[in-house]
């Protein structure tokens, strides 16, 4: 015997469905959200090193006006004090007030200078005046500024930035070139400097350590609040889970076993007003139609046997009659399967479009998503079923055709000119959306007999095509002519031309060439309805794109081969 441990241990590792489904959209979402909240990070550091930019470049500015308004008006006069001498380019460098204070003139670089002491004592900001061509030791530059100050002079780079990390902590270090001024040639004309020229260049350091540290605060929230959400979410895909999905799959899974079992009794229905409904009421008609079948066999059995030398022969029917039964069983439990795996299906496609809805949600999207939202997803289970049963209903309608079956084709005498003019008129715009044009080269009439709705929906199929592969603004030619005691028509496209290898294939059933939308049966129903008219589908080569047509007999022999159906 099994320990009750083992028991259990096994039992945890059979994973449900709300438990894969909850674990492949937290993984989903923390994938998604994590890779959005790098991209985010990377994008607020950018974000930090631009403002971090502009503030230094506004600093720039505002000691390069500073500077030209000083010398646009040849210095300006300070008291002097122990330290500070005179400059030796200005002539009378030094003033005397009535007072007896002593003044002299300062040059924008000896104002740019005290500044930049004044600054770096602060220890907001510091600022550097530096040139290659030095008149004091203090400017010689540090290896960024002499990388900018040779960029300069190539006249390569208009300005430099870059992060550096100076006794310890993180700078914005940028440069930006002084251009030799009319008002700087009073200093530096005997250097040989000209209008224009690169006379040095100030760097602006900014401290980013608080920023840094802001910015990594930040990132700490977010991450919290990303894991939140995840969190948040999850809980509410579980409940939702529970509640809409695996509660009436297990009470209707409950009701199948019973009725394997032997119990016949009412199959109980689901009132919960969508698919699942729909499916217990399938279920409750196949029991009672399984049942009823099973109650009428077993009563002529019972009737048969009860004088068996007087009913041997009515044995034997009846014996038939219970084979065709059980074969018509098979094919109804068979068909009421694939019922019952269709809504799932639809289900599960739903669910996947769901995780994908929301891995394309921002964090700020996703903290935001109300009820109502997840519930227009949901409706999507409509959707596909729809769309499912469509794909059913057109399959049935192939095997009716392909099977030959005499109410698969309802032929009339009908004119296929006039047939092809209307299906243009029906369809011409979709073509216009798409600013296409429609050409037709048409014989006055081509009359046959042949389905009408059949034929108008083979030239519905082939122009939807035409139109959905072909490129924007090119145009769709028809043709339709006789030929040889039949009707040929051609629509050619200006599209990209299928490979010879995979022309074959499009007719297949669900075969799909491209990601363009569809099931793939479009081609194929057309190729049945074609080919129970007697006629040929394919595709010809003339000239670039696809060239469609379809060969339908209109003689003497096709109407008496139709008059047979």
């Amino acid at each position: 015997m099994v320990a009750p441990w083992l028991k259990k241990i096994g039992e945890a590792l059979k994973f449900s469905l709300s438990f894969k489904f909850i674990i492949g959209c937290s993984l989903t979402l923390l994938t998604t959200l994590s890779v959005t909240f790098y991209i985010f990070n990377e994008r607020q550091e950018q974000l930090i090193i631009r403002q971090a930019e502009n503030e230094a470049r506004a600093v720039f500015r505002q000691i390069v006006l500073m500077r030209r308004w000083i010398a646009d008006h040849g210095g300006v006069f300070v008291e002097k004090l122990p330290r500070s001498q005179p400059s030796p380019y200005l002539e009378n460098p030094e003033i005397l007030d009535r007072q007896g204070k002593r003044y002299t003139r300062e040059t924008p670089a000896m104002v740019t200078k005290e500044l930049a002491k004044y600054s770096r004592e602060e220890g907001l900001f510091w600022f550097h005046i530096t040139s290659l061509k030095l008149t004091n030791p203090e400017n010689a530059p540090d290896p960024f500024e002499r990388q900018a100050l040779l960029a300069f002079e190539q006249k390569s780079l208009r300005e430099l930035t870059s992060i550096e990390t100076i006794d310890g902590q993180a700078y914005l270090r940028y440069i930006s070139p002084l251009y030799v001024e009319k008002s700087c040639l009073q200093c530096h004309q005997e250097q040989g400097y000209k209008l224009g020229d690169v006379r040095g260049a100030i760097s602006v350091a900014l401290p980013m350590d608080k920023t840094f540290a802001e910015a990594s605060k930040n990132r700490r929230r977010m991450f919290a609040s990303m894991l939140l959400v995840v969190g948040a979410l999850s809980g509410a895909m579980i409940l939702m889970m529970r509640h809409l999905v695996l509660a009436p799959m297990k009470r209707l899974a409950t009701s199948i076993q019973g009725f394997s079992k032997g119990n016949y009794e009412a199959v109980e229905l689901l009132p919960t007003g969508d698919e699942f409904e729909d499916l217990s009421q399938a279920f409750a008609e196949m029991a009672a139609r399984l049942t009823s079948y099973h109650d009428d066999l077993q009563n002529r059995i019972l009737e048969a046997t009860r004088d068996l030398a007087e009913t041997n022969q009515k044995l034997l029917e009846t014996n038939r009659l219970l084979s065709a039964a059980s074969e018509r069983k098979s094919d109804f439990v068979a068909r009421a399967s694939h019922e019952l795996r269709t809504p799932l299906t639809s289900i599960k496609g739903s669910m996947e479009y769901l995780t994908a809805r929301m891995a394309c949600l921002s964090p700020q999207q996703i903290s935001t998503c109300s009820q109502d939202e997840l519930c227009d997803f949901f409706q999507l289970i409509n959707k596909n079923t729809d769309r499912l049963i469509r794909m059913v209903n057109t399959m049935l309608d192939i095997e009716r055709i392909e099977m030959g079956t005499s109410t698969a084709l309802h032929y009339v005498h009908l004119d296929l000119v006039m047939v092809i003019r209307e299906t243009i008129a029906g369809i011409s715009c979709l073509a216009e959306e798409k600013g296409m044009q429609i050409n037709t080269l048409l014989s006055e009439a081509l009359p046959l007999r042949g389905d009408e709705d059949k034929l108008r929906q083979v030239l519905t199929n082939l122009l939807a095509n035409a139109i959905k592969f072909a490129p924007d603004q090119s145009t769709i030619t028809i043709r339709a002519f006789m030929e040889d005691d039949s009707a040929v028509v051609e629509i050619q496209d200006q599209g990209v031309g299928i490979p010879m290898t995979e022309r074959e294939k499009v007719f297949d059933k669900f075969y799909k060439l491209g990601n363009k939308e569809g099931n793939g049966l479009g081609l194929a129903i057309c190729r049945s309805i074609i080919s129970a008219h007697g006629g040929i589908i394919g595709m010809a080569d003339k000239g670039p794109g696809n060239c469609f047509y379809f060969r339908l007999p209109a003689g003497p022999e096709a109407i008496s081969a139709t008059d047979k159906v």
